[in-house]
């Protein structure tokens, strides 16, 4: 049986991404269920890890087949990284995006099954000069219609709009959106084992636009696209009240809710499983999982990151790669 091969990348050197990908990787678990490579500066990996007690047991990646259970390397250097700790820097951005882009590279070329990617600064890129504003942009520019999603035990949910201003997201509510994203998820769920079947869409306005006296766009714009769904075969639902939608899809595996722009998804959802809770990229040939916290600058360097998401974060890309194979 060939084995999942997953890359893992280690994000902002300044940040935690490096202390909790590392504590999760060598911290006892269990490696020998997949390949996992670790794409980023040889010299980074061995001082983060020596700093936390860890032994940086990493054989260097040799792309061989079939793949085999362990921990490898794929050294992509970036001299300075790491220098800087605790705030935005741009030799700290170009290296997490060096090392992002490599490994979307192999997971492009077919020799990669997954990818787990450790949080980088949106800042950070900016003053490294790169135009995304993250991990998702850059992959919707590759794959348009990529879908930002968010996994844990109590919800899952899926975005129409990534990180956009809210004005900008608030335009985005169109039937076609909207229409779109309930096909993209079904077709990247369909299949998967105790995966989300079911969608639950909420309304952009308060009380779901009471029937048109808060607001039209659930019937000018969300009750239209979930129509012409629904008559594809598509299972799906609203809208609802975006108060209440999350109560209707608590610890209801075979469920997501669809939020219209970023808040209206992340604030009820970090508010349940800030510690535990993975981003999911959806829309795409290969698994992408991520942590769902970011940098967290104030706590940078000082060894007390909680590692739980990215384990999670781990464990969700291993099922999910298993689960294509």
């Amino acid at each position: 049986m060939t084995l999942p091969r997953i890359g893992v990348t280690l994000g902002d050197p300044g940040g935690v991404g490096p202390e909790v990908a590392l504590k999760a990787l060598l911290g006892g678990a269990d490696s020998r269920n997949a390949e996992w490579v670790v794409f980023g500066d040889a010299v980074l990996v061995e001082r983060e890890s020596r700093r936390l007690g860890l032994d940086p047991a990493l054989e260097p990646w040799g792309r061989k087949l079939p793949s085999r259970g362990g921990l490898f390397l794929d050294n992509v250097p970036a001299r300075g990284a790491g220098s800087v700790v605790g705030k935005d820097d741009p030799v700290n951005g170009w290296a997490a995006f060096r090392s992002f882009e490599n490994a979307v590279a192999e997971a492009r070329g077919g020799r990669l099954d997954g990818l787990v990617t450790a949080p980088v600064s949106k800042t950070g890129w900016a003053m490294a000069g790169l135009e995304w504003r993250g991990h998702t942009e850059y992959l919707e520019h590759l794959y348009p219609g990529a879908v930002m999603s968010f996994w844990s035990g109590p919800f899952k949910v899926a975005l129409l709009s990534h990180h956009l201003p809210l004005k900008e997201a608030l335009g985005r509510v169109r039937k076609e959106a909207v229409l779109s994203l309930l096909r993209t998820l079904s077709r990247s769920l369909s299949g998967l084992v105790d995966g989300p079947s079911e969608f639950l869409v909420a309304g952009l306005n308060p009380h779901a636009g009471e029937a048109g006296l808060l607001g039209d766009e659930e019937q000018r714009e969300i009750g239209p696209a979930l129509e012409e769904a629904r008559r594809e075969g598509i299972r799906a639902a609203g809208p609802f009240p975006p108060d209440t939608v999350f109560l209707k899809a608590r610890e209801r595996k075979e469920v997501m809710v669809v939020a219209l722009y970023h808040d209206q998804g992340l604030i009820p959802f970090k508010l349940e499983a800030f510690a535990s809770g993975v981003n999911v990229t959806l829309g795409l040939p290969f698994v992408r999982t991520s942590p769902d916290h970011g940098t967290a600058f104030d706590i940078a360097g000082r060894g007390i990151a909680d590692p739980r998401s990215m384990s999670e974060a781990l464990s969700l890309a291993l099922r999910l790669a298993a689960g294509r194979a």
